[in-house]
């Protein structure tokens, strides 16, 4: 289990929770996009929970505004990692809890994906003309990314953000090429596909065992998923602003999950891989 304060430091910012059991096995790595690889979307939580609280705002026994938002923002970022969906089905749940009719889940999704849609236009035109990729990147991925590959370790993208959505923004980015055909997102029959079943089936396929596989995330879901198929759990808590430094309540949900190390970014990457591959000297 992971402990309340950090066991180990390495570098400036790197926080051990719960060594591995055995480093140095790492053959696959799935990863998390947007808040672990990308800041394209940046803000999303925001719009989220705006439409949210304004819902609940127009039932019958709605509370006032700051307990809405509280009761919001509890269970968005509680689902952060799955589907949008799921977040949007709890969103139902409320409404109906407070009284009122809700939309289909369906139609709450579509909403907000409008909403986000017009948030995040102007970034997604500045890189279809060919703006500088960095600052719509996390610190560091790009390094992170090549030395895995270097190391020989077989990459995933995995998001709770919908498919062909990931997959042009991966490529906006100029990551895509590091997961090829391995770039998983929410897809319209939403049970077919979750971050749980495919570590189980990536686990299951290539016969992995623990610190063979590695998850890289920001999101409660994919650190809980990652230990429950005995993975290791590597947490960033990205400020999703593009600053830089510890997002400190992202990093206590984190921690709360499981995360067995913790990162505000991917600066340190070359220390920490170090590290998971049981190098010298670290």
């Amino acid at each position: 289990m992971s402990t309340a304060f950090p066991i180990q430091h390495l570098g400036a910012n790197i926080e051990i929770y719960s060594a591995p059991p055995v480093r140095g096995l790492i053959q696959h790595a799935v990863f998390d996009f947007d808040g672990t690889l990308s800041l394209i979307r940046a803000g999303w939580q925001e719009i989220m929970l705006s439409l949210c609280v304004e819902a609940l705002e127009k039932t019958p026994t709605a509370k006032d505004c700051a307990t809405l938002t509280d009761i919001c923002r509890d269970f968005i970022l509680q689902l952060t990692g799955r589907q949008t969906i799921y977040q949007m089905m709890h969103l139902a749940e409320e409404v109906r809890k407070h009284g009122g009719t809700p939309c289909d889940p369906l139609d709450y999704k579509w909403q907000y994906l409008n909403l986000l849609q017009g948030k995040i236009a102007h970034r997604l035109e500045a890189l279809e003309q060919g703006a500088e990729k960095n600052p719509y990147r996390i610190r560091g991925s790009i390094a992170l990314l090549d030395e895995l590959t270097r190391r020989g370790t077989t990459c995933y993208l995995a998001s709770g953000t919908d498919e062909p959505f990931v997959i042009a923004e991966a490529k906006l980015l100029g990551v895509d090429h590091y997961f090829s055909e391995r770039i998983y997102g929410a897809r319209d029959d939403y049970q077919a596909f979750s971050k749980q079943m495919l570590l189980e089936q990536i686990r299951n396929d290539h016969g992995l065992h623990g610190a063979e596989l590695a998850v890289f995330g920001d999101g409660y879901v994919e650190i809980e998923s990652a230990r429950s198929v005995d993975g290791i759990a590597i947490g960033i808590a990205s400020l999703e602003s593009g600053e830089q430094g510890w997002d400190e309540w992202k990093k206590e949900r984190l921690r709360t999950a499981g995360a067995q190390i913790m990162v505000p970014d991917w600066q340190e990457s070359a220390l920490l891989l170090s590290f998971l591959f049981g190098e010298p000297d670290v």
